[in-house]
Parts: structure tokens; sequence; C-alpha cells
């Protein structure tokens, strides 16, 4: 009996430390310093809205904060009302659909009370009871205080209702069965408020409080662990999300964003380009549209700050090139005819033969991410879907060629971009393609 017992204590000893490893620190435990309670931080309140709207009205911080959450994005499917939800998310195991989130009181969230709302924010917590899915990314969310929080349900409350019921959702088993989220959220969501570091300054925690709270930067440039949660040891190391592949932001010189000025990332997330290192598409691209371009300067500056302190990580198989590739056609990398061909009839009279536009800073290739990324998944996902960017108003949208080229035709152009003008040519196939279309949405 003792030796029985002593194997069952062993056992769940084992257990326990696993489920903490998987767990991993907390996204802010990498700098070492002791977190306070909101009240006892004596530099003043990083949460909320900035300095300049503390006299807003409700509806007004509750608007930026729900801007700055970029929850317009993801509960906005492609042509229909905003908030109205079904969003398709398209997964391995499945796709699920964005739920409603305007004032309808029948297939919205018209009959949330305030407690229900901060359950569905902070625990994934359905008002019927029912688990959400982190694709709600209430882990993040999770840090956002009650006060925020309710701004925006505010906010959400004073738009017009919409009667609209999202597809159902067509998981597979076991990834269909909502209840088992409790346990995931047992291990992975924390459950708790933010709180600021009195080591660090107001600016380093309004930064800390955008970015992992509201703009939830992790929730796609942070790695997944083996349970489909953020793998805070490799923090904003980059990770596939959606068929696309958020790149590395930690300060890493090599493969991440060390090697760019303050300037450059404040542009980047305010006009969603920094010249010398590319303009961003897909879900970033959306991203500064909707939300990050919506921040004031100060916002954007304390992200910086944040950012800049997280430490760096290597991502393997990415090197940036900033050298133009030469002014004539007929030198470089010439050896995918096929890919040539279709540059020179689709892509060259905007981007150039040495990948620095004269049409638009926009359209410039040399140095960005995306070129130098040796699976060129993002370039083959921009030559499916083009890119469609709101602001700024100079800023050059690209069209679609996935319904004009076939899949062996934008691998084969996709291929040709890169050895042209990135530091290593990628080497996909028509079916690699093929998998790309299929994880994005329409």
């Amino acid at each position: 009996m003792r030796v029985f017992i002593g194997a069952v204590i062993v056992g769940a000893i084992v257990a326990l430390g696993a489920v903490w490893y998987v767990r991993g620190p907390d996204p802010l435990a990498f700098t070492g310093g002791k977190s306070v309670a909101l009240a006892d931080y004596k530099d003043g309140d990083p949460t909320g809205v900035p300095t300049s709207m503390r006299q807003a009205s409700l509806l007004e911080r509750g608007r930026y904060l729900t801007e700055a959450a970029d929850c317009g994005v993801c509960h906005t499917a492609p042509g229909g009302k905003e908030y109205a939800g079904g969003f398709a998310f398209k997964m391995p195991f499945g796709t699920m659909y964005s739920t409603n989130i305007t004032p309808d009181k029948e297939t919205g969230i018209g009959k949330y009370t305030d407690q229900e709302f901060l359950d569905a924010m902070h625990r994934g917590i359905r008002r019927d009871g029912a688990r959400l899915y982190p694709a709600m990314p209430y882990t993040s969310y999770a840090y956002i205080t009650d006060a925020d929080a309710l701004a925006i349900k505010a906010y959400l409350f004073s738009l017009a209702s919409v009667r609209a019921v999202p597809p159902e959702n067509t998981l597979m088993f076991p990834f269909n069965q909502r209840w088992a989220m409790a346990f995931w959220s047992l291990v992975f969501n924390r459950d708790t408020r933010f709180r600021p570091d009195p080591s660090q300054s107001l600016k380093w925690n309004r930064g800390a409080y955008l970015a992992e709270a509201l703009a939830h930067c992790g929730e796609c440039h942070t790695p997944r662990n083996i349970g489909f949660a953020l793998n805070n040891r490799e923090k904003f190391a980059g990770a596939p999300v959606g068929g696309w592949r958020a790149f590395n932001i930690s300060p890493d010189k090599a493969t991440g964003l060390g090697g760019w000025s303050d300037e450059d990332i404040a542009s980047y997330l305010s006009l969603g380009h920094a010249p010398g290192h590319g303009t961003a598409s897909g879900a970033m691209g959306e991203a500064v549209d909707h939300s990050f371009s919506k921040m004031t300067q100060a916002d954007i500056e304390a992200m910086v700050a944040f950012v800049r302190s997280v430490p760096p990580s290597t991502t393997p198989d990415f090197a940036l090139r900033s050298a133009p590739a030469p002014a004539s056609h007929k030198d470089g990398v010439a050896a995918n005819l096929l890919g040539k061909k279709i540059f020179e009839g689709a892509c060259a009279s905007c981007h150039g033969w040495t990948g620095e536009s004269a049409v638009s800073p926009f359209a410039t290739l040399t140095g960005s991410a995306a070129i130098n990324d040796p699976s060129a998944t993002n370039v083959a996902q921009i030559v499916i879907g083009g890119t469609r960017r709101l602001t700024p108003a100079r800023a050059l949208s690209m069209p679609s060629f996935g319904h004009v080229l076939s899949d062996d035709e934008i691998a084969a152009v996709s291929n040709y971009v890169t050895a042209r003008f990135g530091a290593k040519g990628s080497s996909l196939t028509a079916r690699d393609v093929a998998n790309m279309r299929a994880q994005v949405s329409d």
C-alpha cells in the first residue's frame, strides 16, 4: 500500500511539474521585477486611455479602447456589417466563426450584464455558460482592467443592433467539445488584471498594458506550445498564423527588430510601412488600419519602448538583406524563367527590377521581411489575396492574382522574387500554395 501511495504521489508531482512547464512563465516575467497592484503604482495610471483623453466621455474612451483591442477586425466578416460576426477562422481541425457583438438582444450581446461581459472578456465564458475558444484572445484580455472592459462594453452597446447569426462551427472531434476548454483555461488563463512593474517607467508600463492586454501582440508573434497556448520562453519570436507568418518582433539584430530605429517601428505601427523594412499586409495590415493607426503617438511610442525591452530571440531560417537587385532584368537571378515571366508581366511595373519601387515606397521589396523569408509564406499570400490598405492615403494597394494565376504560377513568381530580392530563394510548390489558400478566409 505504501508503495502504491508513494507511486501516486510521485505521479502527481510529475504531472503537476509537466503542467507547470508547459504553462510557462507569465508574459512579463522576463523583467524579473516585482509587480504591484494598480492602486499601489505611484507614477501614474498606465491603463485606460491616453492622458490627452482623460476627460473624454465614457463612449469616447470606450471607442478608443475597442479600436486598440482590434475587436472590429475579427468580429466583422468580409463584406458584412461591422461587429456582426461571421468572420471565418480556418484551422487544420475545422473552421470557427466569430460571434455577433452588436447590442442585438437575440443574436448579439444585448442581454449581457456587466459581470457577464467581464466573464467573457477575462475568462472566456459566454452568457449561457458555454466556453469560448481562444480564437477570442481572452487570455490576453484577462489583463484588461474591469473599468476598461466595461468602457468597451458601453461603446459596443452604443452601436446599431444587427440581427445576424454566424454559420455553425465545423470543428472535428475532440475540438468541438467546448466543455474541454474549462480545463485548458484552468492551465493557461491566469485570469489576473494588469499589474504594473514599479521598477519600470510609466511609459514602459503603458506600453506593456497596450501590447499585452489590448493589442495582444503575442497572440500572433509568440510561438505556441504543445497545448496551443503562448510559449513565453520565446516571446515575440514569430509564429505561423492563419496561413501567414507573423515575424519576429523581438530586439534580435539579425532576424528581429534590433536593426530598426524607434522611428522605424513607430512608422510601421502607425502607417504600416517602414522605409527599408517593408509594408504591412494580411492581418498586420488590418491591425494597422483598424487599430494602431488610430492610437495616439504617445501610445505608439510607449509600445515601442516595451517591445525594445523584450529579450531577443533568433529565427534560425531568416536573415535580412538590404542591397537592391541589379537594375537590369538581364542580370541577377533568372533561373526561374516562369517566375521571371510572371514578374515581368504583372509585377515589375510597380515593384521595379531592383526591388526599389519608383511608384510608391509601399511597393518597395528590398529589405522587407516577407522577401527575406525563405518560406515565402507572406509573399505567396500577398500574390493570392493582394493588399487592401486603408491608411495612409498614399498607400498603394495591390490587386489579387489568386483568381488569375494557377498554384504553379504563384509558386514560381514567389520563388523568383525571394531569390532575386531576398537573402535566400524559396522553393514553394503548387501543393504548398494550395495549402496556403485553404488556410485563409476569402
